[in-house]
């Protein structure tokens, strides 16, 4: 007997599911991904990486994104090389982490060696410094679509809302150290979602 609208509204299910996890990839698939994924992301990874993850390869919901980025901001070092450490090593151990960060780097990596040396040449063109501002506008432009989309998926609503616009306030408008800053505001946004949750 099939499901009719009505025994699927009595019964609160949604009728359509979530898209289910795709298979845990293999170390060469973590490593051609974020491969891929370096040799796109110039300035803007973060909104490129939760389009291939949760999107297309469907390796991590968008419950399990947010928790991971929010984890890998707090620790040292870039974003997006400890996000490629991290989703590695989910699924694949130490052999999977390395395999995400080689990934990750490798094309950025000459890139960077290369510009360098055009720049060095190049520096004081004026087309040149009106490129690097271009380039510099559309990495914000990526930056804040990101974050929205990270705003939609807190949960509790106007608590951690708060938290996320006095972490803002603190570290963009006041200045103050992101050190400092995180080490007050993430035990309070854990306490503040752990009693939400309850």
């Amino acid at each position: 007997m099939k499901d009719t609208p009505e025994s699927t509204e009595a019964t609160g299910e949604s009728a359509l599911p979530e898209p289910a996890h795709a298979p845990p990839p293999t170390t060469q698939q973590l490593f051609l991904g974020f491969l891929g994924l370096g040799m796109m992301a110039f300035g803007g990874a973060l909104p490129l990486a939760h389009r291939m993850l949760v999107e297309q390869k469907r390796w991590l919901s968008e419950d399990e994104f947010t928790e991971m980025l929010g984890l890998c901001q707090f620790l040292p070092g870039g974003n997006m090389i400890n996000m490629s450490v991290a989703v590695g090593m989910r699924f694949r151990g130490v052999r999977g982490g390395i395999a995400g960060l080689l990934g990750l780097i490798a094309v950025p990596s000459m890139t960077v060696v290369l510009l360098g040396v055009l720049y060095q040449r190049y520096q004081n063109d004026p087309q040149v410094e009106h490129m690097f501002a271009g380039l510099a506008a559309a990495a914000a432009g990526l930056l804040v679509a990101m974050a929205i989309k990270i705003v939609r998926q807190l949960r509790g609503g106007l608590p951690t809302i708060a938290v996320a616009l006095v972490s803002f306030a603190a570290i963009a408008l006041l200045r103050l150290p992101l050190l400092w800053t995180m080490l007050v505001m993430t035990p309070l946004s854990i306490l503040l979602v752990s009693r939400l949750r309850k």
